[in-house]
């Protein structure tokens, strides 16, 4: 029997909370998996059990369970009946054999772990011995640090599993243990990074996107509909609103001096996203800001945006720099998406010279001169929504 061992890390720490977790994560594989018609997924003392059936390959597994959050990693392994009064191993050297014959190797070293302390055998003992079996039966090399490849033995109650590969996950928490949070996503690169971040804490993530419609054409919607149905792939089901702004945005214009139109932009936005995160159901707003980047993210000009917002206003990427963050979109998938051009609704009407060092007065005084409170009811009633799932 081929199965997929699934271990996780921060859920083992949760206490009397630890079924909770776990019953999520559970739940969650199924969502991910619903689709392929796995029917058997079970819980086994401190692991998650996955029997696959033939017609799934490995590679389509292991790319659905790589996005699961709450994984750490897992084993594709072949199961092996276990006595554990009576163990006898020459099963488990078998299909360890075979395990290794599907590597490219000339070292390797056999890692054991013993889940039921009832079995006479010790991880150590299972180690040696079939270590021992495969060098002999082989011809290659035992080498405990650093091997080429390294087989993993798993001894259960009453099976064993053997593999030769160990993938790694996401890790964090279950979607959907932490709440949710409303995603102001731009089509760029930072913003679906700063949400994968929440997601991968165990957020569900309502996504808002802020459209220069209609003063520029539907590229950016376009582009922010592709990184939310990939971002899907992480939380199953996924609900984008597009607020139509350059009408907004001109009345600014309009109305105010130009060096603190992009403040502006943005405080307004907070408290469109707050409300359409109020009908939501979400406990916080999310940004990408990242200190320092450009001029509206400074610390003074955050202080100012994060002042419009009444519920918690969190930016996941506050303390990384373009680097880390095209690094982690890059293993994400949303990189290649995030760099196509478009026509983003930040980019509209940007002053020459913007204020780096906004302050609250200043920007208050403005807004008396504003009819903010209408701006933000015509975004939220204009705003359009989407809905995505995953497995379609």
């Amino acid at each position: 029997m081929h199965c997929a061992i699934i271990h996780y890390h921060e859920l083992a720490l949760k206490g009397r909370n630890r079924d909770f977790f776990e019953q999520r994560l559970v739940r969650n594989i199924r969502l991910a998996l619903k689709d392929l018609k796995i029917r058997r997924i079970e819980s086994l003392q401190g692991r998650i059990r996955v029997t696959i059936p033939e017609d799934v390959t490995p590679d389509l597994l292991t790319e659905r369970l790589r996005r699961i959050c709450g994984v750490s990693n897992f084993l594709l392994s072949e199961s092996v009946p276990l006595d554990i009064r009576e163990p006898d191993l020459s099963s488990i050297k078998q299909v360890a054999q075979r395990q290794l014959g599907t590597q490219t190797f000339t070292s390797f070293r056999v890692t054991a772990k013993r889940a039921d302390k009832r079995l006479p055998l010790t991880s150590m003992d299972v180690e040696r011995e079939v270590g021992a079996y495969l060098h002999e039966a082989m011809g290659k090399a035992v080498k405990l640090k650093q091997p080429d490849v390294t087989l993993y033995i798993e001894l259960l109650t009453k099976e064993a599993h053997v593999a030769a590969r160990k993938i790694e996950g996401p890790g964090g928490m279950p979607v959907g243990t932490s709440g949710k949070v409303a995603c102001l996503i731009s089509g760029g690169i930072d913003s679906p990074v700063a949400a994968y971040r929440m997601i991968k804490r165990g957020c569900k993530a309502v996504f808002v996107h802020f459209s220069g419609r209609p003063l520029v054409s539907r590229a950016s919607e376009e582009k922010v509909q592709e990184l939310v149905q990939l971002l899907t792939t992480y939380q199953y089901h996924s609900k984008l609103y597009i607020v139509p702004f350059g009408e907004i945005q001109q009345e600014i214009v309009a109305n105010a001096p130009a060096a603190f139109r992009v403040v502006l932009y943005r405080r307004i936005m907070v408290q469109i996203a707050q409300e359409l995160a109020r009908r939501e159901g979400c406990w916080a707003l999310v940004t990408g800001d990242s200190l320092g980047q450009v001029a509206s993210q400074t610390a003074e000009n955050l202080v100012v945006v994060e002042n419009a917002a009444e519920i918690p206003l969190l930016r996941p990427l506050i303390g990384m720099d373009k680097i880390e963050i095209t690094e982690q979109a890059q293993q994400i998938g949303s990189f290649t998406t995030s760099i196509e051009p478009d026509q983003d609704c930040c980019k509209l009407f940007v002053p020459l010279h913007p204020s780096t060092r906004t302050k609250l007065e200043d920007i208050v005084r403005i807004e008396r001169g504003l009819e903010i409170s209408a701006f933000v009811k015509r975004g939220v009633e204009k705003a359009e929504l989407t809905t995505f799932t995953f497995p379609s």
